[in-house]
């Protein structure tokens, strides 16, 4: 079979559901197919006031399936046997607890049911007790500050962090657990019929940017030092991993298990996991010094920079920098946003409320027609809330806004961070409202491209990609304002899917790098934005004023 034959399938599990990419190994798409997390859809196992947001292993595996059936279910034996690798993304840090088999504690019948033996998916808060530990202990560790490579702050988003809580409030999961994976970790295990968790292939992504892991540690952080933090977390270290792989390496090959479940020969390759927004920075065509933006519920803004160029800089308050991350041979360097997408989500069904009361309660149409009203209402919410909110003029607005409705990821983690606006008056209606809100969410994009140039790391351009990159003109505009640099979007609807194809296809041996897959495979853009120089001016005072507001709420203001 040459390479032109071949065909490559990436898996992109995000916040909401898994999508999948059947693509050729010249780029052509030939399928793509979506299915929503159903447990999650009812946010079973989450508590939004509490900041709890767990997702069942179950949930994975239905949509896993569901998606891989869908990419297939046109193709004949022949078609088939033409695949020769399956890769994927999932969001991170989203770790579980496991048994010596590497089986997530939830899919056994005594944990089914307890949202501590789920996946903590990344938004997940509720270690911000135990983050904040970590930091406290690292910054006078005699061995050196572990968090120096993840930018100086650990998150309750991450992996120790989110371990160390649980195993403190929950003992039956704590005397069971034997070991604890990452989401990117566990699926490439699954597929290729992994039976003992000590085998499973650790990502350098998920590793070195959430776990502390570098090579200069030996690993992990040391048992003295975990164990300092908590004797509850005595032993674990030793059950995790000390090595690491980049997401070019295969994991293995397909279990006789899914092959037989998808009609696939047992010799597709499983790809080594990754995180979705180092995945799809690949799947975006990623550059040195271009910052990629992966835009949907949050964001995740990623950088390489050749190692050379760093010379052992470490860069302040940002989500890491971590040999191979994204591309072998390259320092991947991430930041992001908590909340992005979400605000928007979340201004929506703030508006929304009102009107589901009094549409669900009217006695003047049908039960059917309520419903296709309702879906409707929503469906349109945002494109009208956009359309409207475009024709504001800066000059009349006033008001300010604050993005941290999820806490702050990036510059300076600090998930306790809550929003604030300030402008309002009795003329303030909903689109300038909603604008605000908008340009919250860029202003937060520009703290993190003035943080990498405070640190001496240039921006040279912007690559824009995910939902909302697609999506959102408006958005997009803005944020083309309010940094003064045009955003280049990439062309693919499936960006992160399509850079877990190209994983794949050097994982499969179609090309000895990324870069080659990047070359052949890239959809290449789309749409640019370049800055309107007139909107450009006004947004650098009102940045001014989301700094100021910024640093008075977090300095207890209020």
């Amino acid at each position: 079979m040459t390479v032109s034959d071949s065909h490559i399938i990436g898996l992109d599990f995000g916040t909401d559901s898994v999508r999948g990419l059947l693509v050729s190994a010249n780029g052509t798409e030939i399928a793509h197919s979506v299915h929503q997390y159903e447990r999650w859809s009812r946010e079973e196992f989450c508590n939004r006031s509490e900041n709890r947001f767990r997702q069942h292993p179950a949930d994975y595996l239905e949509s896993m399936e569901a998606v891989l059936s869908g990419l297939l279910s046109g193709l004949s034996a022949h078609e088939r046997n033409t695949i020769r690798a399956i890769s994927v993304d999932t969001t991170g840090s989203t770790p579980v607890a496991v048994d010596k088999s590497g089986t997530p504690l939830a899919l056994k019948s005594d944990f089914r049911e307890n949202p501590n033996a789920m996946f903590i998916l990344w938004k997940d808060h509720t270690a911000i007790e135990e983050a904040e530990l970590i930091n406290r202990l690292s910054r006078d560790w005699h061995e050196g500050d572990y968090t120096r490579y993840v930018g100086g702050i650990y998150s309750s988003e991450w992996f120790w962090a989110k371990i160390l809580h649980t195993l403190r409030i929950d003992p039956k999961v704590r005397d069971t657990a034997w070991s604890w994976v990452e989401h990117c970790d566990w699926i490439p295990f699954e597929l290729s019929g992994g039976m003992d968790v000590s085998d499973m292939k650790r990502s350098r992504c998920a590793a070195g940017h959430k776990a502390m892991w570098h090579e200069k540690f030996g690993g992990l952080p040391s048992e003295e030092f975990l164990t300092a933090l908590d004797p509850l977390l005595s032993g674990i270290r030793s059950r995790l991993y000390s090595r690491t792989v980049t997401a070019d390496k295969p994991a293995g090959t397909i279990s006789k298990k899914w092959a037989g479940k998808l009609g696939l020969p047992e010799t597709v390759v499983i790809g080594s996991g990754a995180f979705d927004a180092h995945m799809g920075a690949v799947g975006g065509e990623i550059e040195p010094y271009y910052l990629s933006k992966v835009m949907g519920t949050s964001t995740c803004d990623m950088l390489i920079v050749p190692p050379e160029d760093l010379q052992g800089k470490l860069v302040k308050g940002i989500c890491g920098q971590v040999d191979g991350s994204v591309i072998p041979g390259m320092i991947g360097l991430e930041a992001g946003q908590s909340a992005f997408g979400d605000v928007y989500a979340w201004f929506r069904d703030l508006m929304a409320w009102p009107v589901e009361r009094v549409i669900s309660g009217s006695g003047l149409i049908d039960e059917e027609t309520k419903q296709k009203l309702l879906m409707e209402s929503s469906e349109m919410m945002i494109r009208e809330l956009s359309l409207a909110a475009e024709d504001v003029r800066l000059e009349e607005s006033g008001v300010v806004a604050l993005d941290w409705l999820n806490g702050r990821r990036t510059p300076d983690a600090d998930q306790s961070l809550k929003a604030a606006v300030t402008g309002l008056d009795l003329g303030t209606d909903t689109p300038k409202l909603f604008r605000a809100f908008v340009e919250s969410t860029c202003f937060g994009a520009r703290a993190i491209v003035e943080r990498f140039k405070e640190e001496g790391i240039p921006i040279r351009g912007l690559i824009g990609m995910g939902g909302v990159a697609k999506k959102s003109p408006f958005v997009m505009q803005t944020l083309a304002d309010v940094l003064r640099m045009p955003i280049r979007i990439v062309r693919s609807g499936e960006t992160c899917a399509l850079g877990a194809a190209m994983f794949g296809a050097v994982a499969a041996g179609l090309f000895d790098t990324v870069e080659e897959a990047m070359a052949s495979m890239g959809s290449g853009f789309g749409r640019e934005y370049h800055p309107d120089e007139t909107r450009s001016g006004i947004y650098e005072q009102l940045y001014q004023r989301y700094q100021q507001l910024g640093g008075r709420i977090e300095n207890g203001y209020d």
